[in-house]
Formats: structure tokens, C-alpha cells, sequence
């Protein structure tokens, strides 16, 4: 079972684009082979050059949960996840508008949404990803990376920046 607290943490920076979490995710809940089924996809910014993951969020305050209808997605308090009740879904596919992260999908053959349900605490695309540009762990420690990161960004920045500013003198 999942332990309270946990989500993917993506660094696209890590990412090689070989797709593969896509293909294991897919795997894992639809016995197939087929990125359309995942629950995880690899967005390409053919400008930047960049692989970008994309997953659920698992937001706390998620608009998928709030623009439903019928109030079929909602927070399991145990396993810290939003899910879907399908028994209740009319498919009416207002979560895929509304979701910021492009997260949740319409599957048209089994004609319901999908979206990253952790795979119950053991993250199949965590578990095959190779580079590690997907991890679970805790939310605390997403926030802290993320600072860190940020920190180190401005401290790169602000050398770069007396470097110019002693050469324009």
C-alpha cells in the first residue's frame, strides 16, 4: 500500500524521451503496450529540445475533483490520491478540460478518463524509469528540492551576472 504523502516528483531536465514509462504504465493497467492507454505522457518541446513527463499532480485543491458533475473523482484520505469512481463517471470529460496539467486522458476504446492512480503505491514508471526523471517520495521533500534547485539557480545567476556587470565597467 502507499504510504500517505508520496507523488511523483518529474525532472524533465533528467528525461532522454525513450518513453518507456509510457509503455509500462499502459502495461500495467491495461495489459498493453500503448502510450494512448498510460497514464504518463512524454510531452516533446520540439523548440527547446526538451522531454517533458507529464502525470497527475494529485493536487489538493484539484480542479478535476471540482469541475466534476456527478462528484465522481475525489481524495482518498488514506492513500493521498485522487481517484475516480467510475461507477459514478458519466464521461462527460470535464476534468480533461479543466485539468492545468494536462493530466488526465479519454480513453476512446474503454470510452472513460484516465489518469495516474500511483499504481497503488508502486509506480511502475518510477520503477523503470533508468535516469530517474520520475521518483516518488515524500511531498515535503519535492518542496525541498525545489528550493535547493532554485537557490542554486539565482546563486549561478548572480555570479554570471557581477561577471558581465565587471566587464561592462
Amino acid at each position: 500500500m502507499e504510504q500517505s504523502g508520496k507523488v511523483l516528483m518529474i525532472n524533465y531536465e533528467k528525461c532522454t524521451g525513450c518513453r518507456l514509462c509510457e509503455l509500462v504504465c499502459s502495461v500495467k493497467h491495461d495489459g498493453i503496450s500503448n502510450p494512448m492507454r498510460s497514464r504518463i505522457k512524454v510531452m516533446k518541446w520540439e523548440a527547446e529540445g526538451l522531454y517533458v513527463p507529464m502525470s497527475c499532480q494529485q493536487c489538493q485543491d484539484a480542479p478535476c475533483m471540482k469541475g466534476c458533475p456527478v462528484k465522481a473523482i475525489s481524495r482518498n484520505p488514506e492513500l493521498n490520491r485522487v481517484e475516480i469512481d467510475y461507477d459514478v463517471c458519466i464521461g462527460c470529460r470535464t476534468c480533461v478540460s479543466v485539468c492545468p496539467f494536462g493530466a488526465m486522458s479519454f480513453n476512446t476504446i474503454d470510452r472513460k478518463v484516465i489518469k495516474c492512480d500511483l499504481c497503488d503505491g508502486d509506480p511502475q514508471c518510477v520503477r523503470f524509469c533508468e535516469v530517474k526523471a520520475v521518483e516518488y517520495v515524500d511531498a515535503g521533500d519535492v518542496s525541498i528540492k525545489k528550493k535547493k534547485a532554485a537557490a542554486h539557480r539565482l546563486s549561478v545567476a548572480s555570479k554570471e551576472g557581477a561577471v558581465l556587470y565587471a566587464a561592462q565597467a
